[in-house]
């Protein structure tokens, strides 16, 4: 039997409550996402359903399954969320000195050069503003900006689509290799397994690891490993004490200055690939606040990162920089 029409207009809480039930399956989660208890979610999902006239999701199963209706109603409202979203950031934007709240996430790629200085940069020149900041791997500061834990971010780009968020393009990282510097194979040879020195990778759950992977294979090399771990220090103490080679980034080479004296850095063989990391943002952050760290962490990099490195290895210059 039809349900009845609620005569109430549209609302967008039930809109936004019914995307986050569908993206998270549960009602248990989309309370704790909101802060709302369980019967409110549930009383403003009946709501919507009313409304239209339909079921939006199977409610004999666990977890909750959207029907075919459903499907179809949440594929036209994401975008419309979306846009709405940014239009209600940009109208109450406001200064930098009237932010309230940020929540601001990073690899921690940038923990020891960068942060540190972006953190009392921003505390000076947004007075109001309550700060909150978080050290991550990229996919879990991605993960937390797509469940709105965090407001902005930095993190490497992942390849799947990243929904409504916003990125931009910071920097260019290209891959290269890094040997021992006490070592007497040829690069070739080492990179193609004709050698004993084994290849020191990063942890398979984390992104720059997969993109190494992906490139190997498309070169056809398989190189034989005894080590992996997902600590970019560890890797270059490894290296430095002749137990293997590894690939890595300038960015990640230039955290691990205690060991620099016993590595040496070498353009990766054959064509070259790199991990992009970007500036990422809700469509909720301000864009006030986006341009401001933008600008200030673009000068950061520039300063602390890519010219002392690239005045010590000139070769990078082409390719480790700044994406305007």
């Amino acid at each position: 039997m039809p349900r009845q029409s609620a005569p109430k207009d549209l609302s967008l809480k039930w809109l936004e409550l019914f995307q986050i039930c569908a993206q998270k399956g549960s009602l248990q989660a989309a309370s704790k996402e909101t802060g709302l208890t369980i019967s409110t979610v549930s009383h403003h999902l009946r709501n919507l359903e009313d409304h239209l006239g339909v079921e939006l999701f199977d409610h004999t199963r666990r977890p909750m399954v959207l029907t075919p209706k459903g499907r179809s109603f949440l594929l036209n409202i994401d975008d419309a969320l979306h846009l709405i979203r940014k239009a209600k950031a940009e109208a109450s934007a406001g200064s930098i000195t009237e932010a309230s709240y940020l929540r601001f996430g990073t690899i921690e790629d940038f923990d020891s050069d960068i942060i540190p200085e972006l953190a009392v940069y921003l505390f000076a020149n947004m007075h109001a503003c309550d700060f909150m900041y978080h050290t991550d791997s990229s996919h879990a500061i991605i993960d937390m900006l797509r469940d709105r834990q965090l407001d902005l971010g930095i993190s490497t780009t992942p390849s799947e689509r990243m929904r409504d968020l916003q990125d931009r393009p910071l920097l260019r990282d290209p891959f290269v290799i890094i040997l021992p510097k006490v070592n007497d194979k040829s690069l070739e040879d080492i990179v193609e397994g004709r050698t004993k020195l084994p290849f020191l990778r990063y942890s398979s759950n984390l992104i720059i690891a997969r993109q190494i992977e992906s490139q190997l294979r498309r070169m056809g090399i398989s190189a034989s490993h005894r080590f992996e771990c997902s600590n970019n220090q560890t890797l270059m103490s490894m290296v430095s004490s002749g137990a293997g080679w590894t690939i890595t980034t300038p960015l990640l080479y230039s955290r691990a200055k205690r060991f620099q004296s016993k590595l040496r850095m070498h353009p990766f063989p054959g064509k070259s690939f790199a991990r992009t990391l970007a500036l990422v943002a809700t469509p909720d952050c301000s864009r006030s606040v986006i341009e401001l760290v933008d600008a200030k962490t673009r000068s950061l990099i520039n300063d602390r990162i890519i010219a002392p490195l690239s005045t010590d290895i000139p070769w990078l210059a082409d390719n480790f920089k700044l994406i305007e």
